[in-house]
């Protein structure tokens, strides 16, 4: 086997948009939508719902003209904005869709884990089910039996090994998942951000593993928004934007790539961002940062009161609004949620479809942060905005005491405490 693992020449991928994929069983069924389509485009202009040419030709590239070399061995960090096609790529590597012009070599045995329930049956037992990966794998019976108590003591869910995994919660899937995908010796492990479902520990310990599968000489492909975990587990990176690539080189320098891209977000409008996750059905339109004077600002102070305000697009049974902060790295550090009740919560009746969240004191060290927002309702995610605003901390006071920049840049944030100091 020769040095390159994958090897991707103008690869590019088109879906189609506003609907359902097409399938014909028939000539006859093609040659009538060709004859409905000019109608049924000129329908789309007359009640509005498209503005030009580039609004009625129903399709979108995900990926387009990609190219790119990874050696065996190599750990890469697939990251950029949510709709930049890094999901898009991992699938047409891992054979779940074809591009739809240029090609990609692989050369090696690939596990995958990418979305929650990629490769799995779910009328079948989880046992079965890593039988079943192992072969598609093609690993004969004899090397999965070597394998599989690992497997099973790895993803913690023995108990119910022999329960079919449409049972299965999402955490127990990815568990169960990433065990095999991670355990099957594979000579290429593709990850999305799946990862995610999980518990912290075992993300951790996912992470470990990773790690450990990487300095066996393996490849990896690691897909996340969190950057302090990408420069901690990844030698290179590929930033792509808008189905391109735009960065590819050493992890930090093509970190700062992505970072200088989410800052454009400063100048967008929220209601007409487009890279967003979910069903959509409401849509976050606005969001306003306030001080404690109850004046916009994207300038805080640390220790000093903050609003947060977020404006809906519409009513849906049991909607919530929730939010994580961010350091500028991507590292979670606070979430809230405005499902999780507490004594000094209240509702408006202003008619407004409109949450705010207000915190008296605001324990971040000075420093960069940015929001990502998720919208809930009729029991799905609605919306899912990464870096929904970005906003800055500057030396503040915390309860009397004086609060300065870090001296470890990796430290963000911070707690009221007191302190019992000898006589001088």
């Amino acid at each position: 086997m020769g040095q390159t693992a994958i090897r991707i020449e103008q690869m590019s991928k088109e879906y189609h948009i506003g609907g359902p994929q097409k399938t014909y069983g028939r000539l006859g069924y093609q040659v009538v939508d060709m004859l409905k389509a000019p109608f049924r485009r000129a329908g789309k202009l007359m009640r509005g719902q498209a503005g030009g040419a580039a609004e009625l030709d129903e399709t979108i590239w995900a990926l387009k003209d990609v190219s790119f070399e990874i050696k065996h061995g190599e750990v890469i960090g697939i990251i950029g904005r949510n709709g930049a096609g890094k999901s898009t790529l991992l699938k047409i590597l891992s054979r779940i869709t074809e591009p739809t012009e240029g090609y990609a070599d692989v050369y090696g045995r690939i596990g995958s884990l990418l979305e929650v329930g990629t490769g799995f049956h779910p009328e079948l037992t989880g046992r079965e089910n890593i039988f079943m990966n192992g072969a598609i794998l093609g690993m004969t019976r004899k090397e999965i039996d070597r394998k599989f108590d690992e497997i099973v003591a790895f993803s913690e869910i023995g108990k119910f090994i022999d329960t079919p995994v449409k049972h299965y919660s999402s955490g127990m899937y990815v568990r169960l998942a990433f065990a095999v995908a991670a355990h099957l010796d594979p000579e290429i492990l593709l990850v999305d951000e799946v990862l995610a479902v999980g518990d912290v520990a075992f993300q951790r310990k996912c992470l470990g593993k990773m790690g450990d599968v990487a300095k066996a000489g393996r490849t990896v492909l690691f897909v996340s928004h969190n950057m302090a975990v990408i420069q901690t587990l990844c030698n290179r990176g590929i930033c792509l934007r808008s189905g391109g690539v735009v960065a590819d080189g050493p992890i930090a320098e093509v970190v700062q790539e992505y970072l200088r891209d989410l800052e454009q977000f400063k100048t967008e409008n929220v209601a007409d961002r487009k890279d967003r996750k979910g069903w959509g059905k409401v849509k976050l339109i606005d969001l306003q940062v306030s001080d404690g004077e109850g004046r916009p600002t994207t300038l805080l102070k640390a220790g000093g009161p903050v609003r947060f305000t977020f404006d809906v697009s519409g009513m849906l049974a049991n909607l919530s609004c929730g939010f994580t902060i961010l350091d500028d790295l991507g590292q979670p550090l606070a979430q809230f949620k405005s499902d999780v009740p507490g004594p000094e919560d209240t509702q408006s009746n202003d008619g407004r479809v409109r949450f705010i969240c207000d915190i008296d004191e605001l324990m971040l060290l000075p420093g960069r942060y940015r929001l990502d927002v998720f919208i809930r309702g009729g029991g799905e995610r609605q919306d899912l905005l990464e870096a929904a605003t970005l906003f800055d901390v500057e030396i503040g006071q915390l309860r009397g005491r004086q609060v300065t920049a870090p001296d470890n840049q990796r430290i963000s944030m911070l707690m009221p405490h007191r302190w019992q100091s000898p006589q001088s």
